[in-house]
């Protein structure tokens, strides 16, 4: 019999915390474990893992899912599952709970956020005392939860974030890749600078907004087009307030022809590959999941010298630039639009790099290890 392992995600927001669950979930299966999920009703979490797979256990809000836990601890009963993963620290009171009234239950939590604040009151002691195992994602995060939360070390671990890297092989033919560009509104023979991801105020798309103006001063004459991937909407996890401004802010810099605003796209991999640079200026990233996307496709990155980006950037695989400053951002870019050559030995790198340490075969076999209390010797 396959152990099994509860995938609890009571959130109505969509972005990489909620995509994780059904994110992992192939890669479970593949070593061995069965995954079930708790959800909230019509969320795109819920849809998320049907998607994969799950058909999960859905309540309209996460107070009924505290009234009606004895429902929850006869459906873990029925399905034989042994351990519960939490990925949102509000949903914590219903694994303690749960854990409090079942105790051979295990309860493990991933921290995707980074706390901000310290958790150490009466209520989060019961709660956090109920975790044996809590994730950071990252040093950066490791480091504020070591403050933060009422644990001793030994019980919160690092583990990085992991992708399967074959999706974003550049195995795009010339004619493909050519069609594909021009759907992204990228001119023949223009550099493509892209930027993807939540259009939020946290993710630095008005800073790089501000150092394509500075580009486009530096060297009118350059061959370039900013690609600005992500949702125009807030059904797609965007700031529509924020996408305004920034439309707003183009059009004051006189980039309305020189910066593409694609939507959100589901073909990512693919994008990604159509590009020649990537940029995440995200401030404070836990981790930085599009960083080794855009390395896995082999594709130089420019990121934030601040939050975890730098634990996955180096000189070898790309550029780090200070998030407050939109002339560094220029430098950088400048030295790699000049450079086919640089970027395609930082690209390879890159790739490189992730596959060595960021795959999400890697991740979950660390993850199982745990679920199974196998603790693995190192961190991952």
């Amino acid at each position: 019999m396959k152990p099994k392992v509860m995938q609890i995600c009571l959130s109505d927001g969509w972005g990489g915390l909620e995509m994780y669950p059904a994110r992992i979930i192939p890669e479970l299966a593949r070593q061995g474990w069965e995954a079930h999920g708790l959800a909230l009703e019509g969320s795109r979490v819920a849809s998320s893992l049907m998607a994969a797979g799950v058909h999960p256990l859905t309540f309209v809000s996460r107070e009924q899912a505290l009234w009606r836990v004895r429902r929850i601890l006869t459906y873990l009963r029925a399905h034989d599952i042994g351990v519960l993963h939490c990925h949102k620290s509000s949903d914590l009171r219903l694994g303690a709970l749960l854990v409090s009234l079942r105790p051979e239950l295990k309860l493990v939590f991933t921290d995707h956020m980074g706390v901000t604040r310290p958790k150490r009151d009466p209520f989060h002691r019961w709660s956090y005392g109920k975790v044996s195992r809590l994730f950071s994602i990252s040093e950066a995060t490791r480091r504020r939860n070591l403050k933060a939360f009422p644990l001793p070390a030994e019980r919160i671990r690092r583990l990085y974030l992991g992708i399967d890297p074959a999706p974003y092989a550049d195995d795009l033919g010339a004619s493909e890749k050519a069609a594909l560009r021009a759907e992204l509104g990228i001119p023949e023979g223009a550099v493509a600078i892209g930027l993807p991801g939540r259009i939020t105020r946290g993710k630095g798309q008005a800073l790089w907004v501000e150092a394509l103006g500075r580009l486009a001063e530096r060297g009118p004459g350059q061959a370039w087009q900013g690609v600005l991937i992500g949702g125009l909407a807030a059904d797609e996890g965007s700031d529509e307030a924020v996408v305004a401004e920034l439309r707003e802010r183009v059009g004051e810099l006189g980039l309305a022809s020189r910066v593409s605003f694609v939507g959100f796209r589901s073909d990512l991999p693919s994008c990604l590959k159509a590009l020649d640079i990537v940029c995440v200026p995200s401030r404070n990233e836990a981790f930085g999941l599009t960083v080794i996307e855009a390395m896995a496709a082999a594709r130089p990155v420019v990121g934030s010298s601040s939050g975890a980006i730098p634990e996955l950037i180096n000189e070898q695989t790309g550029r780090l630039a200070d998030p407050d400053v939109p002339e560094a951002w220029v430098t950088a870019l400048v030295e790699l639009l000049e450079d086919v050559q640089l970027r395609e030995r930082l690209g390879a790198a890159g790739r490189q790099r992730v596959q060595e340490a960021f795959t999400l075969a890697g991740h979950v076999a660390a993850l199982v290890e745990e679920y199974a209390g196998q603790e693995g010797a190192s961190e991952t």
